[in-house]
């Protein structure tokens, strides 16, 4: 069983980002698929996850903010994080229990900037 993680990246707050994380060696289509993050200094939290027939469930901080879906054609399990804040920072973990043991993604970190991009002001003389 492999899970393989990919997206993420560096954000302002109230952007989006999606992350993915295909599976292979396993049977998807029967899987409970989770999501879980863990900030710098804490401990790894659940953040949600997917049953196999596509019913979802959060924690209550990301409710309508993050989305958890899943494609059986490509084994793959998607997060989409959108108005992200600062407090989202993570490293985030997809996992599945799966034959009686837990499987992990390799993680993908998510950074959430409260800083604007910036706006060029030229005086002109």
């Amino acid at each position: 069983v492999q899970l393989q993680a990919s997206g993420g990246g560096l954000a302002q707050a109230g952007g989006s980002l999606r992350l993915s994380c295909k599976t292979s060696g396993m049977n998807f289509r029967i899987a409970k698929m989770t999501w879980y993050r863990q900030a710098p200094g804490k401990e790894r939290d659940f953040v949600g996850d997917i049953t196999s027939g596509g019913v979802t469930n959060y924690i209550d901080s990301v409710k309508g903010r993050f989305t958890i879906s899943r494609d059986y054609s490509r084994n793959t399990v998607w997060l989409q994080v959108t108005d992200l804040k600062p407090e989202d920072t993570a490293v985030y973990y997809c996992n599945t229990n799966y034959r009686g043991r837990d499987w992990w993604g390799q993680g993908s970190q998510v950074t959430v900037s409260s800083w604007g991009q910036g706006t060029l002001v030229t005086v002109s003389s």
